[in-house]
């Protein structure tokens, strides 16, 4: 090589790779950053509130070491280490992750693309990067596990979403993943009707009890850790909701999901519909607008929770009938479905905090828990919901409480959400596995 090339070639290269002392200099660095990343914690909020108990707790404080909540309880109790990070957090409350329990990263509000220009339209490619993004946005908003009920026609890639966040090659809460909802044959869309094709379906179809124990086999193969299933849908002569899948169908699905250690969420509005599938053993309906005071009875009596998804219909009111929601009284549209869910409260029905979110914007996931508590929920159920309630409907006994030895997935907000819920939109500090969200 000619001295020219020569140092040419120094002046583009990296210097760690041209100097043993920047290479020391580099590891050491790094080295140090490690050391710093992995130094416990000590949190002290103005309040902290555990998850489950009736209002926070002043002047307590959180020691975090490596993953796990190490310590908990009133600061003068506590003896940190002493390389412990102490990080002050003046005028707030430290409080559990958010667990969501209805979401669809793969989506994004029907007023920017209609569902069928997303499904159809929209390269496979161009949806997974909007998902990366809309994942990042949710865990900034303190949303640290989110239960994604299906990727509306994008195969498997919820799987491979989830995949990147745990290996940290991207940011986004922790992942519960259905890949493809299952429907009966010919009741979901985007509608053959509606085409001079056969469009690609936004779900797996099935039909008969064979075929759907081989899709739900399958789909288990690809990575679900829960199975979807349309137990009704609006394809009646009219546009209206009815029933999909016979008794036995149901049974069949849930039965072959149970046996491989996966639960079941039913989408589900009509009383027959949500009716089938309690029967058949599902642990979460969604929706259920039309809920009446037996079908909610019988959803209490077998401990099935309900995914009321007010913020959903609210938005489908906003796009489809014009409602301008900070100036006009509510469409009847809206009012059923409040109605809907305070029927399923005063029956004791067990709420799982989910508002559908990709039907609106990520990140404002908070908008369903305002909504709760509009139609009539505490403000301190609501929280309870989306955090200690959330995680045993979702059997995940490492988090969704601040205590000892558990995850330490932790937000920090303005004020106290156990009495005024929006502070929860005050977003002061997000750790997930005792890191912080940058």
């Amino acid at each position: 090589m000619r001295r020219a090339e020569f140092f040419s070639l120094c002046a583009i290269l990296p210097a760690a790779i041209l100097s043993p002392w920047s290479i020391t200099s580099a590891s050491a660095q790094t080295g140090a950053d490690t050391a710093r990343r992995h130094r416990p914690l000590l949190l002290v909020p103005e309040a902290v509130w555990d998850g489950t108990s009736n209002a926070p707790r002043a002047g307590w404080v959180v020691l975090v070491k490596g993953s796990r909540i190490d310590t908990l309880g009133l600061a003068g109790d506590i003896s940190p280490p002493a390389d412990a990070q102490r990080i002050e957090l003046p005028g707030t409350t430290l409080i559990p992750g958010l667990i969501e329990g209805h979401s669809h990263l793969f989506l994004h509000p029907y007023n920017e693309a209609s569902w069928d220009d997303q499904v159809l339209r929209e390269p496979i490619g161009q949806r997974m990067a909007r998902a990366v993004e809309s994942a990042r946005t949710t865990l900034r908003a303190g949303i640290t596990t989110e239960r994604d009920l299906g990727t509306e026609g994008a195969l498997d890639f919820d799987v491979q979403l989830k995949r990147a966040i745990d290996q940290h090659v991207v940011a986004g809460p922790r992942l519960i993943t259905v890949t493809r909802a299952i429907v009966a044959t010919g009741s979901y869309g985007p509608r053959r009707t509606d085409y001079s094709f056969d469009p690609g379906q936004g779900a797996e179809e099935a039909s008969g009890a064979e075929e759907i124990a081989r899709v739900v086999r399958r789909q288990i193969a690809y990575g679900a850790d829960w199975i979807k299933v349309y137990a009704d849908y609006r394809w009646g002569p009219q546009g209206e909701a009815r029933p999909t899948f016979s008794q036995n169908e149901l049974n069949v699905l849930v039965e072959t999901a149970r046996g491989s250690g996966r639960p079941v969420a039913a989408h589900a509005t009509t009383p027959e519909g949500m009716r089938r599938a309690v029967l058949a053993g599902v642990e979460t309906i969604e929706h259920g607008d039309e809920g009446t005071r037996d079908v909610f009875r019988l959803m209490r009596s077998r401990g099935v929770a309900l995914c009321p998804t007010i913020a959903a219909a609210e938005s489908y009111a906003q796009y489809f009938e014009g409602w301008v929601r900070a100036s006009e009284p509510p469409p009847k549209s809206v009012v059923d479905k409040r109605a809907s869910f305070r029927l399923a409260l005063d029956e004791g029905v067990t709420i799982c905090f989910g508002g559908d979110v990709g039907v609106f914007t990520h990140g404002d996931n908070v908008r369903e828990l305002e909504s709760m508590v509009a139609a009539g929920m505490k403000p301190l159920d609501a929280l309870r919901s989306a955090t200690s309630v959330n995680a045993r409907i979702f059997h995940l006994n490492d988090r969704g409480r601040i205590a000892r030895g558990l995850l330490a997935d932790l937000v920090a907000v303005e004020g106290d959400p156990t009495g005024n819920i929006s502070a929860l939109r005050k977003v002061r500090l997000v750790l997930k596995g005792g890191q912080p969200v940058r």
